[in-house]
C-alpha cells in the first residue's frame, strides 16, 4: 500500500474519496511540525512503501507560472531571518531533505518557512533558496526518510509570495489542486504503483 498526504481535504480533491488502486489517503494538518508528527504516526499505522505529499504553493517571483504543477525533489527548512542573516541554526541541525521518489512533473526545490511570507521584499529575499514556499514538506520529507520510507511530493502554484496572497490562495486552491490531480492522473503515475 501506498500514501497521498495533504494538508487538508480540499488538497486531495478527487482522490480523497477514490484514490488510485493501492493508494490511501490521509491528511497531515498544517505546518511542518504538525506534518511531521502526523506523518510519523501514519507511517507506523499504515506502513506504506510509498508516500506522497500533495499541495499548493506560493511563488516567489516569476521562475514559475500560477498554477504551474512540480515535483518537489529537494525541501529546505529556512526562514526569512535565516536569509537576512539575523538568525542561524546550530551546524549540526538538519535543514534539506531530497525525494528520494522521482516523479512525473519538472523537479523544483521548495522553501519550507515556519510561517507564511507578508511582504514583497520578504519574497525577494527568500527567492534565492528557492522558486516556491511551502509550509509542511520538510515535515512529511523527514519523517519518511526517519522511517525508511520512499517519498516525493506534488505542489501546485496558486499564488504569489506577498500581502495579496491569502485572497489569491482561497481564490485558486481548488482549482489549482484539481490541476495537479489531473496532471499526476495524465502522467500516469498512479498507474506504475
Amino acid at each position: 500500500m501506498d500514501l497521498l498526504l495533504a494538508a487538508f481535504p480540499p488538497e486531495l480533491g478527487s482522490l480523497r474519496d477514490a484514490p488510485p488502486r493501492g493508494w490511501a489517503t490521509a491528511c497531515t494538518g498544517v505546518g511542518a511540525l504538525t506534518a511531521a508528527a502526523t506523518a510519523a504516526r501514519l507511517i507506523v499505522e499504515r506502513r506504506p512503501e510509498r508516500v506522497v505529499f500533495l499541495g499548493t504553493c506560493g511563488r516567489y517571483d516569476d521562475r514559475l507560472d500560477l498554477f504551474d504543477c512540480l515535483w518537489a525533489t529537494e525541501a529546505i527548512a529556512t526562514s526569512l531571518e535565516e536569509v537576512r542573516g539575523e538568525a542561524y541554526r546550530p551546524e549540526i541541525e538538519r535543514t534539506r531533505w531530497a525525494a528520494s521518489l522521482a516523479g512525473p512533473l519538472p523537479g523544483r526545490t521548495v522553501a519550507v518557512p515556519p510561517a507564511i511570507t507578508r511582504t514583497l521584499e520578504g519574497a525577494r529575499a527568500l527567492a534565492a533558496v528557492a522558486p516556491v514556499e511551502h509550509l509542511e514538506l520538510t515535515g512529511v520529507y523527514a519523517a519518511c526518510e526517519a522511517a525508511g520510507v520512499t517519498f516525493g511530493g506534488a505542489l501546485v502554484v496558486v499564488n504569489d509570495v506577498g500581502p495579496d496572497a491569502q485572497a489569491q490562495w482561497k481564490a485558486n486552491h481548488g482549482e489549482g489542486s484539481a490541476r495537479l490531480i489531473k496532471a499526476l492522473q495524465a502522467s500516469s503515475f498512479f498507474a506504475g504503483a
